[in-house]
């Protein structure tokens, strides 16, 4: 028994060596796939609790997560993130630098913007200018035509007789202007005839002591300055001929755009706002209906307003026995629609009117009134009766009517200030925060659930 007593007799066989590496990696196999098999259980127990329409990802839970998907070689990879455009010259700016250069020429772009509009606008003034006027005029005269829409008048039938009932008015007012006028120059020519006579003695007499000799003198030089120029004075005259051409032209455009403004506004106002991008439309469409709020709300206070101080100031005239004072009073209505400067001239008028008919004292007194008059007008009217809806800082009407008198004459300061109006409003609801209302006519339509 050798072979029992020799040292390899304890070490075991070649094939239970095998058997036991094969157990081995059988076990670790066994092992591999329990652990796979458990992931994937709880990974879709897991994505069992997130709702199937779910379009958030639901947060991390305590216990065994899903392996990562294996990366394939043949996968696309997402494309490399664009270069940045920050160069090293921009490093090497000042911050500060760069934020005013990015201003500059944004401003210089808004700039050139800006000029070519006013450019285009001076070309065709003699359209655009109307049209604004027709603007004004549609504003003063839609609430009665409104209301004889509520009364079951055909709407043509109603823009017509209000139309025609303007210019009746207008046409009766300039008539009784100008008669009283027509009947008036004679005495005012005899006075101011005599007003002259009692300036010249107060020169003789007064502190300055003009001679006879001297006031010839002046005479002359008045005379003489006065044939030189009656080339410009006939070149003025073929200018107000051309200009009249023009005028009657804009009168009758602004009578036909003031006819269909007020019959057909709605819907070019709708028109014009399908012509703009779905999503901008509502926000427009708001913002356009409270600036026609505000500039018929600013034509009526004005109008208020400028009939105020018309019968102010005409009753003093009445009353210290001034001439023409209804033309003087119809002035002063109309310099009214002018803020600010338009009732100071108006007002300066009806001072030099009454200094030639009765004297420095009445002159005065009239002036007093036309002060006291603006100062209510200023203080009271203005505040009262045109509201915070048309509120505009003193500044920006005074730049406004410049601006207007620079660029179109009397009819730009005339059409500057609710031109401010409306574009303020406009642009304080288009920057409002808030989401406009839904229109009641909408009509919104849903997408379909699959």
């Amino acid at each position: 028994m050798l072979s029992d007593l020799s040292p390899w007799a304890d070490r075991p066989s070649c094939q239970e060596v095998r058997l036991s590496r094969f157990e081995r990696v059988r076990d670790r196999f066994r092992r591999a796939y329990e652990t796979v098999r458990s992931s994937r259980r709880s990974a879709r127990a897991t994505s069992s609790d997130v709702p199937a329409d779910a379009g958030v990802a639901a947060p991390a839970s305590p216990g065994p997560v899903a392996p990562p998907p294996p990366t394939m070689v043949d996968e696309e990879l997402p494309p490399p993130p664009p270069p940045s455009t920050t160069s090293r010259d921009d490093a090497e700016v000042p911050h500060a630098l760069r934020i005013a250069a990015a201003w500059s020429w944004r401003l210089i772009v808004i700039g050139l913007v800006a000029w070519a509009l006013l450019r285009i606008v001076g070309t065709i003034r003699i359209v655009i200018i109307p049209l604004a006027i027709a603007l004004l005029l549609s504003a003063l005269l839609a609430p009665a035509v409104g209301w004889l829409l509520r009364v079951r008048f055909p709407r043509s039938l109603a823009t017509g007789v209000v139309l025609v009932a303007g210019l009746a008015a207008v046409v009766g007012t300039l008539t009784l202007v100008v008669n009283e006028f027509i009947k008036g120059v004679p005495e005012l020519s005899e006075k101011s005839t005599q007003g002259v006579r009692q300036i010249q003695e107060w020169l003789k007499t007064g502190p300055l002591h003009v001679s006879d000799s001297q006031l010839d003198r002046y005479i002359e030089e008045g005379q003489k300055w006065v044939s030189e120029n009656t080339g410009r004075f006939t070149d003025a005259a073929t200018t107000i001929s051309g200009t009249l051409a023009e005028v009657v032209t804009g009168l009758l455009l602004v009578l036909f755009a003031t006819f269909f403004f007020l019959r057909d506004g709605s819907r070019i106002w709708r028109f014009l706002v399908r012509l703009l991008p779905v999503a901008a439309r509502w926000r427009v469409d708001d913002a356009g209906r409270a600036a026609w709020g505000t500039l018929v709300a600013y034509v009526r206070a004005t109008v208020l307003v400028a009939f105020i101080d018309a019968v102010g100031i005409g009753i003093f005239l009445v009353i210290f026995d001034i001439p023409f004072a209804f033309p003087l009073a119809a002035l002063v209505f109309l310099g009214a629609f002018i803020p600010i400067v338009g009732a100071a001239l108006s007002g300066g008028v009806a001072v030099l009117v009454a200094l030639v008919d009765s004297g420095p004292v009445t002159a005065l007194i009239i002036l007093g009134v036309v002060i006291g008059v603006q100062q209510v007008e200023g203080h009271v009217l203005q505040p009262l009766i045109m509201g915070r809806a048309v509120a505009i800082h003193p500044l920006a009407v005074i730049i406004g009517i410049a601006a207007g008198v620079v660029l179109a004459g009397i009819t730009g300061a005339l059409v500057a200030v609710p031109l401010i109006a409306v574009l303020n409003t406009a642009i304080r609801r288009l920057a409002a925060r808030t989401v406009p209302a839904t229109p009641p006519d909408a009509v919104v339509v849903a997408s379909q659930t699959p």
